[in-house]
């Protein structure tokens, strides 16, 4: 049963409101889930309702969010539990602009919803196309190998963003579904070290958990929005 002062992911987000609820058509969020469900299922969880903003406005809930299945096996509870929270930093900055996305809302700190979708795309490059499929490919935002430098989005735009972290989940996808198994190993050069995938996306899984805790804080200090 959900409860009102308990935040659980197998429940709907608590969206507070200004004015009437407007059901929004579901759609496929490209850096979201990639599979369906029937609205009857446990695991289905469709977010719609309006975010509290700026005197007049009233922002849409379009993001759909897939829930993890109850008995899945092993990669199939990894997979959604991932795009599951994929979704869940794609629905933190729903109905924002660019300009708002790179808003820091929690000073002295420079974190920024933008700064952290460019941050995740060159997460998902690194983990899944250099470790684990051995490709050649530098950084999205730093040819010189720089984490710091996706966290800096003064000058970055919500559709360049998005783009290339959706081109990098797309391609993260790909590579864990072409997988022989979750114990297909790369090497990860910091390291020294070879590991599996399924290392890989229990990291990516807790990499975005964290980070969308950092986004709750980001997106309710711009217009109020709070939830899950």
């Amino acid at each position: 049963m959900c409860s009102s002062s308990v935040s659980d992911p197998w429940c709907p987000p608590k969206v507070v409101s200004p004015g009437p609820t407007v059901d929004s058509e579901p759609g496929r969020n490209p850096a979201g889930t990639g599979g369906t469900t029937s609205a009857g299922d446990p695991g289905h969880e469709r977010v719609r309702g309006t975010h509290p903003g700026p005197p007049g406005r009233i922002t849409t809930v379009t993001t759909e969010r897939i829930g993890p299945p109850l008995r899945g096996d092993e990669r199939e509870t990894l997979r959604a539990f991932l795009d599951y929270h994929r979704a869940t930093l794609a629905l933190k900055c729903d109905g924002l602009s660019t300009e708002e996305l790179r808003q820091r809302s929690m000073p002295p700190s420079t974190l920024t919803l933008l700064g952290l979708v460019r941050h995740m795309a060159e997460v998902e490059r690194t983990w899944f196309r250099r470790v684990i499929n051995h490709e050649d490919v530098p950084l999205v935002w730093s040819p010189d190998g720089d984490f710091q430098v996706a966290y800096d989005a003064s000058a970055a735009t919500r559709s360049e963003a998005f783009a290339a972290w959706q081109e990098e989940v797309e391609h993260s996808r790909r590579i864990e579904r072409e997988a022989e198994s979750l114990d297909v190993t790369g090497h990860h050069e910091r390291w020294g070290e070879d590991v599996s995938l399924r290392l890989v996306m229990l990291h990516l899984i807790h990499e975005y958990a964290r980070h969308n805790g950092h986004a709750d804080l980001l997106r309710e200090g711009i217009d109020g929005t709070v939830g899950a």
